[in-house]
């Protein structure tokens, strides 16, 4: 892998690689005559693909797909040859939040708190991991499907898409997707979506915060992965330093959040690939990252 993880298959041989009959997802590999796989896992040049795998059942969060989902993120996390992680779906609705036939009063107290726990951990992990993780969302995402979409990092989106928290219509409010949507949108932007269930548009979602982008669905594929690749462009231990960095301070107060920014600056500058980027900027030439989390040499 070079050092700027150049991404050198196209958007349609990802999309190929994804129609063969045997899939690899996690440590096992699934052939036609076996039940699909509630996600899939590809990773190429830095760039781990994920994709939600269960359109027929809106690609719900059920207990079942958030362990798939938690194993497909945790595998060699911390290997130097991931870089950056995207999140994806198969058919019209990214995710329809969590399976409410899980939900029941049949299915009883113990199961609907491990569904909610193990909800909790993929959306904190997303954010804990050191590499950024994308979403890319074409369709419908409501409820924990939208919670997902606030918890990545960066999330790009088609024109056609739209964001809802709908569980106050079905009797079960939507306090666990509040938590990521309430941090990524303005409060009362938030409070809306939770009252009424109304779904806000793709554009209006980029208006409050909640994606990055908005591009034609033709666009979305080569959108994504060109973000992907400019984070791949990047030192590793630079981009996991600042991604920690900046999830801690923003959990503070403005003068605790400046006194650790700048220790953590500081902590930048010691790092191997610290001295290698400014070197290379002084001499005018493009840096050799190192991609280790080594202390430069005074």
């Amino acid at each position: 892998m070079t050092a700027r993880c150049l991404l050198n298959r196209t958007a349609a041989v990802f999309q190929l690689s994804f129609r063969t009959t045997t899939l690899r997802t996690g440590t096992r590999s699934y052939s036609d005559t076996e039940p699909e796989p509630l996600t899939l896992k590809h990773q190429s040049d830095g760039i781990r693909r994920i994709i939600l795998n269960n359109p027929k059942k809106r690609n719900a969060l059920s207990l079942s797909m958030l362990e798939s989902l938690r194993e497909n993120i945790v595998t060699d996390v911390d290997s130097d040859d991931l870089r950056v992680i995207i999140i994806s779906a198969k058919g019209p609705v990214f995710s329809s939040g969590h399976d409410l036939k899980e939900l029941t009063s049949t299915q009883g107290r113990g199961h609907h708190t491990k569904v909610f726990d193990m909800c909790s951990q993929v959306m904190t992990l997303i954010q804990d991991i050191p590499v950024p993780v994308v979403a890319m969302v074409n369709g419908v995402a409501t409820a924990a499907g939208c919670q997902l979409v606030a918890s990545c990092d960066i999330a790009v989106a088609t024109e056609n898409s739209t964001f809802a928290t709908p569980g106050v219509n079905v009797g079960l409010f939507c306090s666990t997707p509040a938590v990521a949507i309430g941090r990524a949108v303005p409060r009362k932007v938030a409070m809306e979506m939770l009252f009424t269930g109304t779904p806000i548009s793709a554009h209006d979602a980029l208006l409050h915060g909640l994606v990055s982008k908005v591009v034609p669905e033709e666009r979305l594929e080569a959108e994504t992965l060109a973000i992907a690749r400019r984070v791949c462009a990047a030192s590793r231990p630079v981009v996991a330093l600042g991604k920690a960095t900046f999830q801690r301070q923003m959990a503070q107060g403005r003068d605790a959040a400046y006194a650790t920014a700048s220790a953590v600056m500081v902590d930048n500058l010691s790092l191997r690939d610290g001295q290698e980027g400014i070197r290379a900027f002084i001499e005018k030439r493009k840096p050799v990252w190192s991609h280790s989390s080594e202390r430069a040499h005074d």
